[in-house]
């Protein structure tokens, strides 16, 4: 991996990880156009920009995570109950996609596919937000669905916090408390992510060992690391801006064009053979 690769990668996990367009899937699509290919460290280093983008949500979100240990800690707890769906299906099906649909021949197809539904699913939530006469408080009905669709967003493509977002806005809840919320729950799916791939990591053996990864992916790796982690804090910082205004006005229809551009590329470069 070259440093400005890095650079690349970073800015790309830093800008997408809170717009709806899924991290995941761009930085799939850049990794394969790219030609980036660092073996079994290209999770690992995915997770590590993703921390860079936590530090983003901490830098903004510092009151309303220190508020969560506050008596009666009702929005700590719907937090928690929230992250089980998302723990689960990462534990249940992460090496599944990354087999199956990752490590297939189709790559540019399932893309596509999951670009299209995250861009049908946010222009109808915009659709939905600017008709609706009634807005719910958080609660349990409102947090719930958001974290059965942060759970949907392990599939590449799928955007996490258009995802959330979307599930809060149709159950119910308000502009506000839909965006801080979606943003809370990123912070325990990236810590678990993180800590997950560390442990395996570090007990693994063979070209499964973090030792092996970095060999691989080059001596100046740790370089890359570092660049792509504070890359993608700063664009992440200026992420949550834009979809803050964004959530605010409900206005999603262009991301959701973006999206369907994005998908028919993703045709067109499995087509060449570019996947």
């Amino acid at each position: 991996m070259q440093w400005w690769q890095a650079i690349v990668l970073g800015l790309t996990q830093g800008l997408t990880e809170f717009l709806p367009v899924s991290s995941s899937g761009h930085l799939t699509f850049l990794q394969r156009v790219l030609g980036i290919n660092i073996g079994g460290a290209e999770l690992f280093f995915n997770i590590i920009l993703h921390l860079g983008t936590l530090v983003a949500v901490c830098i903004i979100f510092f009151r309303d995570i220190l508020d969560l240990f506050k008596k009666p800690f009702r929005t700590l707890l719907y937090l928690v109950v929230a992250t089980i769906p998302a723990g689960i299906a990462g534990l249940l099906l992460d090496d599944v996609i990354e087999v199956h649909l990752m490590g297939g021949k189709y790559v540019g197809i399932v893309l596509a596919v999951f670009f299209t539904f995250t861009a049908a699913v946010l222009f109808a939530t915009e659709v939905f937000a600017k008709r609706r006469k009634r807005e719910l408080p958080l609660c349990w009905r409102t947090t719930l669905p958001m974290g059965f669709a942060q759970a949907v967003a392990i599939l590449p493509g799928v955007s996490r916090s258009g995802s959330t977002i979307a599930a809060g806005t149709f159950a119910g809840g308000t502009a506000e408390d839909v965006s801080r919320f979606s943003f809370l729950l990123s912070i325990p799916v990236i810590l678990g992510g993180f800590a997950v791939e560390l442990f395996k990591g570090l007990i693994g053996k063979g070209e499964e060992s973090l030792a092996y990864s970095f060999e691989v992916a080059g001596g100046q790796f740790g370089w890359c690391i570092a660049i792509g982690f504070i890359i993608s804090a700063v664009a992440g910082l200026f992420a949550i801006k834009v979809m803050l205004a964004a959530i605010k006005k409900a206005n999603y229809k262009w991301f959701s064009v973006y999206l369907v551009l994005l998908a028919i590329t993703c045709i067109i470069l499995q087509c060449v053979g570019k996947f």
